[in-house]
């Protein structure tokens, strides 16, 4: 069953499985690509765009050409449709071990649909929204064959639209990139990156309000940012107590009306406590599988 069949999003469905944290290296440092995927990380991008210069950007592409395999699965992020590396970026799609590419700077739909054709069949496309145009087209981007997910480039995003702020002034935006994926039927999005890396704090506060928005996981740029990401798109024990109050509760009912801690139970409620479980008993490590 693919995802574009199942039920998406915090509640239900294959989605509980999708990668919470995403950890960017930079493509021009092979030294630390094993590292980044010796972390708890459930998910590394080896990042072709932002992270390298323009004179290191096709050394960078030979690094993984040479690095990559099935052992370690990575992602990588690709140059812009509109920069003189796209085409070449591409070749990584279908190498063994790029499971997925991330695209940034997503506006068109012909751009994506360029991507999917050079990717395998189980790769994950991740276009990142960092723009209005990408935003406008989000729904249709995340439409296309092959997208498992939307990501969301905030930085980018304020920047483009004169925007100042990363709380409230954003919230408008990431709910509807949230609503985009539910109705093409892909999983929940990815949140952007928190900027602060030594503020353990921010970067769990952050990450609630991403996943309490209905966001799936998150953008990390440091190793040190990974642990509160996981933990914050993990059910903690209270949810895990109260989903199994809830199971027990609706399994003796026999499908009668049911109350558990003084409020109503009915089906939703029980969906949810039925995906809180199993999420626990995947276990805090996961690997990226997409598709």
């Amino acid at each position: 069953m693919s995802d574009r069949d199942s039920p998406v999003g915090p509640a239900a469905g294959p989605a509980a499985s999708a990668p919470r944290s995403y950890l960017f290296v930079p493509g021009n440092r092979p030294d630390r690509f094993a590292k980044a995927c010796a972390t708890a990380a459930d998910a590394v991008i080896v990042d072709l765009e932002d992270a390298v210069p323009p004179d290191d950007k096709a050394s960078a592409r030979v690094s993984i050409v040479q690095w990559v395999s099935a052992e370690h699965p990575v992602l990588v992020r690709i140059n812009g449709a509109e920069t003189p590396w796209f085409r070449e970026d591409l070749d990584l799609a279908a190498l063994p071990g790029v499971v997925g590419i991330v695209i940034p700077k997503a506006e068109q739909v012909d751009d994506i649909i360029a991507v999917a054709r050079h990717a395998t069949p189980t790769s994950a496309i991740v276009p990142l929204i960092e723009s209005a145009r990408g935003f406008a087209n989000a729904l249709a981007i995340a439409q296309v064959p092959g997208v498992q997910r939307l990501a969301f480039g905030s930085i980018d995003f304020e920047f483009d639209l004169g925007i100042r702020g990363d709380g409230e002034e954003l919230l408008h935006f990431r709910s509807q990139l949230v609503l985009v994926s539910r109705l093409a039927g892909v999983r929940a999005p990815v949140d952007g990156v928190t900027t602060d890396l030594r503020d353990g704090e921010r970067i769990a506060v952050d990450t609630l309000r991403a996943r309490r928005l209905g966001f799936g996981g998150k953008l990390c740029i440091h190793p040190n940012q990974v642990a509160a990401v996981n933990d914050g798109f993990s059910p903690d024990e209270g949810e895990v107590a109260w989903a199994r109050r809830v199971l027990e509760a609706a399994a003796v009912a026999k499908g009668a009306a049911v109350a558990v801690d003084g409020k109503m139970v009915d089906a939703p409620v029980i969906a949810k406590a039925g995906a809180i479980v199993r999420e626990a008993e995947r276990g805090i490590r996961r690997t990226i599988r997409p598709g």
